[in-house]
C-alpha cells in the first residue's frame, strides 16, 4: 500500500468520531483523560539539553551588503548571523 493511498483514504464513522471527541477536548483544554502515569520523570541530565546555550556579546562588522540581506528578512538578524555561523561550525568548516 502507497503512502498516496493511505492519506486519500476516506476517514470510518468511528475514526471521525474518535477525531471530533480529541479535537473537543484539546478545544476546552481538557487533559484529564491523559493517562501520564507510565511516563518517567526527566532527568536532571535531560532537563539540561533544553537549556539553551549562554550567549556571548559581540561586536561585529559586516559589509553593508551582507548587513542588508541579513536585514531584508526582518527582525531577527543577530539570531540569523547566529544560524548562519553554527550551520558552518557543524559541518566543520
Amino acid at each position: 500500500m502507497s503512502a498516496e493511498s493511505i492519506w486519500s483514504k476516506p476517514l470510518t464513522e468511528r475514526q471521525k468520531a474518535t477525531l471530533a471527541g480529541i479535537a473537543k477536548r484539546q478545544k476546552r483544554a481538557d487533559a484529564s483523560e491523559i493517562d501520564d502515569s507510565e511516563i518517567p520523570a526527566l532527568t536532571d541530565k535531560q532537563l539540561t539539553q533544553f537549556r539553551r546555550p549562554p550567549k556571548k556579546l559581540v561586536a561585529v562588522r559586516l559589509d553593508a551588503d551582507v548587513f542588508q540581506w541579513l536585514q531584508q528578512y526582518g527582525a531577527g538578524y543577530s539570531t540569523r548571523i547566529n544560524h548562519v555561523l553554527r550551520l558552518v561550525m557543524s559541518q566543520g568548516r
